[in-house]
């Protein structure tokens, strides 16, 4: 068995490919979910990854469910923290509930997963930690200051994260997608896509295996010496 890596939302969209792609790079994968049973237990059959459900944005279910991951698989030594929602709305009309909801997720859940792990890499002396951001966490988006702040605020914590792990042999990077052919993308009107992709200097979106090549790249030895960096992976459609 290969080293353990968890992977949150990890059965879904980019969170599956990454799981496969590490699956596939010889890890032990755990993917966590948190609601969707029917997809859950599809993927499993489909890839033979076990799936454990439990939601980031509460502490102690992070530290059960990690617990449970470990009794079953053994140590956790890399984390890919790409569990994500949405709430959409212009900043006048958001809701203290939308915003709560996101930055909980995408946010907080980051900590919520890093923290209990972090004891265990640090006794180790090796941790792989890759956070998934976003395009828009780097530049902003109508629409999702929640979302936004959330990813941008991903950033702030690998850049610092990174500065206190490393002479613990722990890494902690990040990835930015920008647009990708998720089912969430493609379920956009063909019209919104297009104007998506004319912002693309590639002229197209990108696929979920190519985010999670980035991510297998970042969880190995040969990344030893890459920490607090982040990927933008977005077709040249931003330049941080």
């Amino acid at each position: 068995m290969g080293r353990v890596a968890l992977v949150t939302g990890g059965t879904r969209g980019i969170g599956a490919a990454i799981s496969i792609a590490l699956k596939d790079a010889g890890y032990t994968v755990a993917a966590n979910y948190a609601g969707n049973d029917e997809a859950a237990a599809k993927f499993t059959k489909e890839t033979g990854i076990s799936t454990f459900k439990w939601s980031v944005a509460e502490y102690d279910a992070c530290a059960d469910g990690i617990a449970k991951v470990e009794s079953d698989l053994g140590p956790v030594e890399v984390l890919v923290n790409n569990a994500g929602i949405t709430r959409d709305a212009p900043f006048h009309k958001m809701s203290p509930q939308q915003w709560k909801e996101v930055i909980d997720t995408n946010l907080t859940g980051v900590f919520n997963m890093t923290h209990p792990l972090w004891p265990g890499m640090r006794e180790r002396k090796f941790g792989r930690i890759i956070n998934i951001s976003s395009i828009n966490g780097q530049k902003g988006q109508f629409g999702q200051v929640n979302y936004s702040s959330a990813k941008a605020g991903d950033l702030g914590f690998t850049k610092a994260l990174a500065q206190e792990g490393a002479r613990a042999g722990i890494t902690v990077n990040a990835v930015c997608p920008g647009y990708i052919g998720t089912d969430m993308v493609m379920a956009v009107p063909e019209k919104v896509r297009e104007a998506i992709i004319g912002q693309i200097p590639v002229g197209r979106l990108g696929a979920p295996e190519e985010i999670a090549r980035s991510v297998v790249f970042l969880a190995s030895d040969d990344a030893g010496f890459i920490t607090g960096s982040t990927i933008s992976a977005n077709g040249g459609q931003y330049f941080a």
